[in-house]
C-alpha cells in the first residue's frame, strides 16, 4: 500500500482519484511514500527519509524546496495548466476593465460619487472604448496566451503574438493571429500587451526601461504571468510619460500601490473550484502514474518519461545526468544474469531518469549494488 500525506487543502476530487485500497491518503500518514501539498500551503515541510515522490495541486513549485529535492533524487509533480482557462478569464475580466475605465468608476462609486443616471455626466467622468478593431499583443504561446489569444478573436479584436518556441514547433500559433517578427514590433503595433511566459532569466523584464520608446503611446499592459517579466520602474516611467495608460496585474507589489493607472488584484489568476479540482485530479493521476509504474509526466525536476511496461519487472533509476549511470547500472543487471527487455532514459538539467523492464527481479544483493553506483540518487523496484 502506498503512503500519501496531505498538507493543506486539497479538492476532494483529487483525493479520489486515489483507490482505498491501494493507498491510504490523510493528514497524519507517517512514513510516507509521497507529499502532496494544497495550492496554498504555506512553510517548510519535513522530508522523511524514504520519501519518493513529492506533489503540489497548483501550478508551479510554490514554497517547496525544489533544489533541496533535487539534490535527493526526488521528482516535484504540479498541475501545469490546469489552471490555464482560470487565468484566461481574469485576464479578459482585465481587458473590459480597462477599456471601460471600470476600476476608476468602481472608485468614484465606492466613495458615493459619479451616482449619477445623466449617461453624459457618466460618459465625460470615464469615458469607454470597444475592444472589437483593437490589437491585443500576446507574449508566450502556453495554455494560458494560446486561450487569450483566442478569446480576444472572438471579441472582434486583431491578435499579435511572440514566442520563440513557434520556431521549434514546441508553441502553436493560433488561428487568425499574426506572428509578430519580433516583440519591439509587437510592442509598436498593440493597443493592450499581455505576458504569459514561464519565469527565467531570458524572461526576466521583457518590458523595460528601454523598451518604452517602442510602445504604442497609451498602451494598456497586463501582467498575469510572473511579477518580474515587467520592470515594475519602466512600468511607472512609462505611465508618466503616457507611454503607458494602465498596468494591471494579479502581482500586488508596495512599489506600484496608489499609482495612478495601477490595477492590482489579489494572486488570484487560478483560485476558482474548477481549477482546484482539475489540479488535484492532474497531480493525483502524476503521483499514480509514478509511483504505480515508474513514469513521469508534469514534474518540475524530472524529464518526461512514459514507457509501458513489459516483463516480470521495472527498475527504476534517479542519478545525477553528469554520471552517466544508466550504462554501469545496465552492466550490473547484466553480471546478475538479468535480460533487459527494454530501456529508456532522458535528461533535465542535471537529473536523468532511466526505466529498466527486466525478465526477472533483482535480488536484494543486486540491488544494493545498483545503488551504491556512483552518481545514483534513487533506485526503485517495480
Amino acid at each position: 500500500m502506498f503512503r500519501i500525506l496531505t498538507v493543506g487543502e486539497i479538492a476532494t476530487a483529487g483525493l479520489a482519484r486515489f483507490p482505498a485500497g491501494r493507498y491510504r491518503v490523510g493528514v497524519d500518514v507517517d512514513r510516507p511514500d509521497a507529499i502532496l501539498s494544497g495550492p496554498a500551503a504555506k512553510g517548510s515541510q519535513e522530508l522523511p527519509e524514504g520519501l519518493l515522490a513529492v506533489a503540489r495541486a497548483g501550478t508551479g513549485a510554490g514554497e517547496l524546496p525544489i533544489a533541496q529535492l533535487s539534490a535527493r533524487g526526488i521528482p516535484v509533480f504540479h498541475g501545469h495548466g490546469a489552471g490555464a482557462n482560470a487565468v484566461c478569464e481574469l485576464v479578459l475580466a482585465a481587458l473590459l476593465m480597462s477599456a471601460r475605465g471600470l476600476p476608476e468608476i468602481i472608485a468614484r462609486m465606492a466613495q458615493q460619487e459619479g451616482l449619477s443616471d445623466d449617461r453624459g455626466a457618466c460618459a465625460q467622468a470615464a469615458p469607454g472604448s470597444e475592444l472589437a478593431g483593437r490589437t491585443l499583443g500576446v507574449v508566450g504561446l502556453g495554455a494560458v496566451g494560446h486561450r487569450v489569444a483566442h478569446a480576444a478573436r472572438c471579441l472582434g479584436m486583431r491578435v499579435l503574438a511572440v514566442d520563440p518556441r513557434l520556431d521549434d514547433g514546441s508553441a502553436q500559433l493560433p488561428a487568425d493571429t499574426i506572428r509578430a517578427g519580433s516583440l519591439n514590433e509587437l510592442y509598436a503595433g498593440s493597443d493592450f500587451i499581455s505576458f504569459h511566459v514561464a519565469m527565467t532569466a531570458a524572461t526576466r523584464h521583457l518590458l523595460h526601461a528601454g523598451a518604452l520608446a517602442h510602445l504604442r503611446r497609451g498602451a494598456v499592459v497586463l501582467n498575469f504571468s510572473y511579477p518580474h517579466v515587467v520592470d515594475n520602474q519602466a512600468v511607472l516611467a512609462g505611465l508618466e510619460q503616457g507611454r503607458i495608460s494602465r498596468y494591471l496585474s494579479d502581482f500586488p507589489l508596495p512599489e506600484l500601490a496608489g499609482h495612478d493607472g495601477v490595477t492590482q488584484f489579489p494572486h488570484m489568476g487560478e483560485q476558482t473550484r474548477e481549477a482546484a479540482d482539475a489540479a488535484a485530479v492532474m497531480v493525483a493521476g502524476q503521483l499514480r502514474e509514478f509511483l504505480e509504474h515508474g513514469n513521469v509526466q508534469g514534474a518540475l525536476n524530472l524529464p518526461t518519461l512514459v514507457l509501458p511496461r513489459q516483463g516480470a519487472s521495472r527498475l527504476c533509476a534517479i542519478s545525477r545526468a553528469s554520471a552517466r549511470a544508466s550504462g554501469r547500472i545496465a552492466v550490473t543487471l547484466g553480471t546478475a544474469g538479468l535480460h533487459i527487455i527494454q530501456m529508456q532514459a532522458a535528461v533535465l538539467d542535471d537529473l536523468a531518469y532511466a526505466l529498466f523492464d527486466l525478465d526477472g527481479r533483482p535480488d536484494q544483493a543486486c540491488l544494493a549494488r545498483l545503488a551504491a553506483t556512483a552518481g545514483v540518487y534513487t533506485v526503485r523496484l517495480l
